[in-house]
């Protein structure tokens, strides 16, 4: 009998009530702007900040309206001008390059490896472009940070870690996000933490942070922040640092609280399911599983694998037929767009050069999100499907 999984790919988990409850709080008060607050209060938005800092070890911390806004504060608060380049992966998602633009500078795409992190030695090669890398843990995989880290200090380059796939991740015993310069964080309903929609920026930069705070929109309010840098630092930039309001509310920061004091536990339960579709997988014939060095300590909120030299049509193929059983696998490597996949070569506004090897690994990415819904028995069905169906196809059946 051929199976057919019933889940759904796109449905998290509810909502903690301890989440609800303060989310509740904060509607009957009426006070959901980032600033509103009564005698004595520190507000949601505050507090939020002051933990999640603690969390990652870092100075301070801005709760932003989302990942994307937390990149461009990062970027502007750099002084990141137009026409300027930035380096970045060529595997990564939209946000991505679309932070780099919407300061008017140019993304200068960086190689990606079978391990689907970012290729070191194309980095190295290309440092002396580009005074900044925004350096993207496309899917949660960590490349060699102690190198990586070696060439950007050895060429004067200034680090700021998208970290939307790895909060909680390590590498080594170093936290992702403690590295660069800022760390970005999305809280957006398919990452770690879900407020709908949101991000966080950490740093240990007083004038950096103290310029993302005037950026996010704090009108002069930056005292009423916990987590920010000495006040006498503000008298630096309060004055020519334009407002893009962007800093997060009250009612997503009272959601995600909770959230984050939990995100230890909901590591440990990704990662199981991450480890049973895993083991699923190896010695699928045609397959190649993507091996995750010792040194990462990582967050399997998905899982890719590489159908590497295949052609279109084939992958095309194992694509419809695990859909056909309820399994829904993407594609990067499509010469078109298709939801949230796509290339570097996707986004034309950011004109790039080929790079055959990078070329050959985007071309066989195959990804798949692991939602916490999912049992552990579901995750071996969905690995048992994916093995069926890619072994099918890759000896013609």
């Amino acid at each position: 009998m051929t199976e057919i999984f019933e889940g759904n790919f796109t449905q998290q988990e509810p909502i903690p009530d301890e989440a609800i409850e303060a989310a509740l709080r904060v509607m009957q008060s009426g006070r959901l702007h980032r600033y509103n607050v009564g005698p004595g209060e520190d507000g949601e938005v505050a507090l939020l900040e002051q933990e999640f800092a603690e969390q990652m070890g870092a100075k301070y911390c801005l709760a932003v309206a989302s990942g994307g806004y937390a990149m461009a504060t990062a970027l502007r608060a750099l002084g990141v001008k137009p026409g300027d380049r930035v380096l970045t992966n060529a595997f990564t998602l939209a946000p991505v390059p679309g932070a780099i633009a919407s300061v008017g500078a140019v993304p200068v795409f960086v190689g990606v490896t079978e391990a689907l992190v970012i290729d070191l030695d194309d980095l190295e090669a290309k440092a002396g472009q580009a005074d900044v890398l925004m350096l993207s843990h496309m899917r949660g995989h960590l490349c060699d940070m102690d190198r990586l880290m070696e060439i950007c200090d050895s060429h004067g380059i200034k680090v700021v870690e998208d970290c939307a796939h790895t909060m909680g991740a390590k590498w080594r015993e170093t936290l992702s996000g403690r590295y660069g310069v800022f760390a970005c964080y999305s809280t957006q309903t398919y990452k770690h933490a879900n407020s709908g929609e949101g991000g966080l920026l950490i740093s240990d930069d007083d004038l950096l942070m103290a310029r993302a705070i005037m950026l996010s929109g704090s009108y002069m309010l930056y005292e009423r922040h916990l987590a920010r840098p000495p006040v006498e630092v503000f008298e630096q930039v309060k004055y020519v640092t334009p407002n893009v309001s962007g800093r997060m509310d009250h009612l997503r920061a009272a959601i995600l609280r909770p959230q984050l004091r939990d995100l230890g536990t909901q590591v440990e339960r990704w990662n199981a399911r991450y480890r049973v579709v895993e083991e699923g997988l190896r010695d699928t014939p045609g397959l190649t599983v993507v091996e995750r060095p010792e040194e990462e300590t990582y967050v399997g909120s998905s899982i890719q694998f590489l159908l590497l030299d295949w052609s279109e049509e084939k992958i095309a193929e194992v694509v419809k037929r695990c859909a056909a059983r309820g399994v829904e696998v993407k594609w990067f490597g499509g010469s078109e767009p298709v939801a949230f996949t796509s290339r570097y070569d996707s986004w034309r506004y950011a004109p790039s050069e080929r790079m055959p090897e990078s070329d050959r690994v985007l071309g066989g990415i195959m990804d798949m999100r692991i939602p916490l819904t999912f049992s552990l028995e579901d995750c071996a069905q969905i690995a048992r499907i994916i093995r069926s169906e890619v072994a099918a196809v890759f000896q013609g059946a």
